[in-house]
């Protein structure tokens, strides 16, 4: 049963009582103006109803009516106040006996007003002594309530729902919290069988039977169920309670609370969800697995593990691996061991350990901090991994040097015999890598190029898909373009796009890039001392140098180490080596590894030179950050000892800043064409077709050649041709600057303007001449500008 409706009862009948005595006790003291009005209707009252029940006649009475005026002024207005009333008394009862007629009071009168004012004051004594209680008491009562309020706010808000049930009535009352968890209404009656009725099927005969079991031996009960009410999914409710008995030691109360733990539930679900694929994974990998605690001890091991110490789970968590080390390695891993977990970082560990078989085999193990959801350090995750197969050929090898070291010249030439053909294979390799790496790159946009000609030629009415397939290979024949740029950088023959920029913005914008190349294992550190100072450089080409360097400085720096880009101004007042005397910006880039001697720097920017383990470095990174320098007009400094890390710097010449001219780069070149009779000297057919529609589009008229000797005759019989654009590279043995130069003596007012996209043979000669060059591929735009600028000059 529940008692929810004498609790309402008693909760109104509190609150009249509350309401009766702040009326007649204020717990705030009331203005004087209040009190005094108090005080007058008291005496008023008092004196009327001594007139309204004795009149004027007769001394009985007199003082008597003014105890209950005195006793509501003392509760109301204090024990001051309560002294009007006895003052008014005793005035009252001497003009009574006789003052209002001048006569004196009788010795009998006169005892009973020392009678009257003895009792009056202890009568305002008390009940000032009531009002103070009375007062302490309604502070009490609102302190509690408050304390109720809060304590509610707090259950409500922490999901706390607090309940009681009276065993000898079996009245069950529940908080508005527990009401809430369990999914009653605050109104709603809740007796035993509702609240059974709340319990999900499968879990109520756990419940009373946790319950009974309680009751009958007087123990805390706890229990965890789930509700039946599955409208908003599985709920899980926690409940507590205490048994209270009386002297007999019989249960006469339970008293408790419940909680929702539905999202405690179903977190520790995903938990160990994730704890079973974290186990099976970790259970199929061929390596050693272990995660330990910060005490040291381990908390998991994987199957790996427990196989190869030939022990089950729980003694492979507490196995002492002292006991399996071989005895030569037992000193250097226990320091190993010791300064790693000690540090808190990273380490690394490798010895012979003796395996479930009886065989001793080498263990290289990597032991990695891990972290709590806090951010605290909780231990070590670490994994192991079997090399003796990998040992045993380091030693194999190690013997065949020995027995080649034995031979003396015949091991010697055999040797540099073998270092010949790994030479030459490393060559092959790496030009097999990039031819195979650049076949596939092309076939990706000749893929969007021709399919989306393809669609543009099956749909040429379909405006809209035809912009988006032009668009297409547009975009795919620009990154064709970029590519090219990257391969005759790759073979030094790539012409630079060189613009002035600031090299110390260029580097600060790449320091995420470079971070992320360089990895969290190293320390990275800018100190850009270039100010605003500007070189003369292809900023794309720029930038893949200074990664190659990071890139080298990485690999040549053991973890831990330090890797530093420094730019500073620099002057050389005269010639050093392949410099000119002059001002540079020297950009370099220091590591802390183990640097290089002499004879391996003086090789560092050879082509395929390299010092690493084959397979791990063609030997062409610095050799194209020395291609890059020298093509901008700089070199390559390299500042080594052993042991003593490296820096590599670039030198490149100090440029002045200049600002373009906002007329020249606003102005269209293709709208601003003057049509012109123009001989196309070119040999590939489908170029010269692309070329001939190119200059049509800007308006003029084409004249084409094959080769030069077919140019020269064009240029004979046609005396109207304004201009020639000619590719460098003809057949025939004749270029295009020889015969950019024959018209140069034959008709010198003729403009002629060269192209190629190859950057070998006469390019070095049509760059130096005084002819505007276009390199290809080309744009339109391009174009245009190029004929404008031969036709002005």
């Amino acid at each position: 049963m529940s008692h929810d409706a004498p609790s309402s009862i008693s909760k109104e009948r509190e609150r009249l009582h509350g309401l009766i005595s702040a009326w007649v006790i204020p717990t705030v003291p009331p203005p004087a103006w209040r009190c005094a009005a108090a005080a007058v209707i008291a005496v008023a009252a008092a004196i009327l109803m001594r007139f309204a029940l004795l009149g004027l006649s007769g001394g009985v009475g007199a003082t008597q009516p003014f105890f209950p005026a005195m006793v509501l002024v003392t509760l109301y207005a204090g024990w001051r106040w309560g002294l009007v009333p006895i003052a008014c008394g005793a005035a009252f009862g001497w003009w009574l006996w006789g003052g209002r007629y001048g006569e004196a009071m009788s010795e009998d009168e006169i005892a009973t007003m020392v009678i009257f004012l003895t009792s009056a004051a202890v009568t305002t004594v008390v009940a000032e002594g009531l009002r103070g209680a009375v007062q302490g008491l309604a502070r009490a009562r609102l302190e509690q309530r408050d304390a109720e309020v809060r304590l509610e706010v707090v259950q409500s808000a922490a999901g706390v729902g607090p309940w009681d049930w009276d065993i000898v009535t079996d009245t069950l009352h529940l908080s508005p919290s527990a009401r809430r968890n369990l999914g009653f209404s605050p109104e709603e009656p809740v007796d035993w069988p509702r609240m059974n009725a709340a319990i999900h099927p499968d879990d109520r005969q756990m419940v009373t039977d946790n319950i009974r079991t309680s009751v009958r031996q007087g123990e805390a009960c706890e229990v965890e169920f789930r509700l039946a009410d599955l409208s908003q999914g599985e709920r899980w409710i926690h409940a507590r309670g205490q048994v209270l008995q009386n002297e007999a030691g019989r249960a006469i109360r339970m008293v408790g609370l419940n909680f929702d733990v539905t999202k405690r539930r179903r977190d520790d679900e995903r938990l160990r969800e994730s704890e079973a694929r974290f186990r099976s994974l970790a259970d199929s990998a061929p390596a050693l697995m272990w995660v330990s605690r910060v005490d040291g001890q381990r908390e998991f091991v994987n199957r790996a593990y427990a196989d190869f110490a030939g022990v089950d789970y729980d003694a492979a968590l507490s196995l002492d691996w002292r006991t399996r080390l071989d005895p030569e390695d037992l000193p250097g891993i226990l320091k190993g061991q010791i300064a790693g977990e000690g540090s808190r970082k990273p380490f690394s560990l490798e010895g012979r350990y003796r395996r479930a078989d009886g065989q001793m085999r080498w263990l290289k193990s990597f032991s990695q901090p891990r972290l709590d959801p806090g951010g605290a350090f909780a231990g070590f995750i670490g994994i192991a991994f079997d090399i003796t197969d990998a040992k045993q050929a380091e030693a194999d090898l190690a013997g065949v040097n020995e027995l080649l070291a034995d031979r003396v010249e015949a091991a010697v030439a055999e040797r540099d015999a073998a270092q010949a053909a790994l030479f030459q294979s490393q060559k092959l390799e790496a030009i097999g890598q990039l031819t195979g790496g650049v076949a596939h790159d092309f076939n990706n946009l000749l893929t969007v190029i021709i399919g989306a000609l393809d669609v543009v030629d099956r749909n040429p009415a379909d405006e809209a898909r035809r912009n988006r397939m032009i668009a297409a290979a547009m975009a795919a024949a620009k990154r064709g373009e970029k590519l090219t740029q990257h391969l005759l950088a790759f073979a030094r023959r790539q012409p630079l796009r060189p613009e002035v920029c600031r090299i110390d913005r260029l580097i600060a914008e790449s320091e995420d890039l470079l971070r992320r190349a360089l990895g969290d294992a190293y320390s990275f550190h800018l100190r850009l001392g270039g100010g605003v100072r500007n070189a003369l450089v292809d900023s794309s080409q720029f930038e893949a140098a200074l990664l190659n360097l990071v890139v080298n400085a990485r690999d040549a720096t053991p973890a831990g180490g330090e890797v530093t880009i420094e730019t500073r101004p620099v002057t050389l007042p005269k010639p050093v080596g392949e410099l000119p005397a002059g001002q540079y910006l020297r950009i370099a880039v220091r590591d802390t590894g183990s640097g290089m001697d002499a004879e391996t720097a003086a090789r560092a920017v050879e082509p395929f030179f390299t010092t690493k383990p084959p397979g791990e470095g063609t030997g062409l990174g610095l050799s194209q950050v020395y291609g890059f320098a020298r093509q901008s007009g700089g070199s390559v400094d390299i500042e080594t000892r052993p042991g003593q890390g490296a820096t590599i710097a670039m030198l490149l010449p100090i440029a002045a800043a200049t600002d373009p001219d906002a007329s020249e780069a606003a102005f269209d070149h293709v709208a601003g064409q003057v049509p012109a009779r123009v001989l196309l000297v070119e040999d590939d057919p489908q170029v010269a077709e692309l070329v001939d529609a190119m200059l049509h589009d800007l308006g003029h008229t084409v004249v084409r050649a094959g080769g030069v000797d077919e140019a020269l005759d064009r240029l004979n019989a046609d005396k109207t041709i304004e201009l020639v654009l000619s590719d460098v590279i003809m057949p025939g043995g004749r270029s295009g600057v020889d015969l950019a130069e024959h018209l140069a003596t034959a008709r010198p007012g003729l403009p002629v303007v060269l192209c190629s996209g190859y950057t070998g043979g006469d390019q070095g000669r049509a760059q130096a001449g005084a002819w505007p060059f276009l390199s290809k591929p080309f744009s339109l735009d391009s174009l245009a500008r190029v004929l404008t600028e031969a036709r002005v000059r």
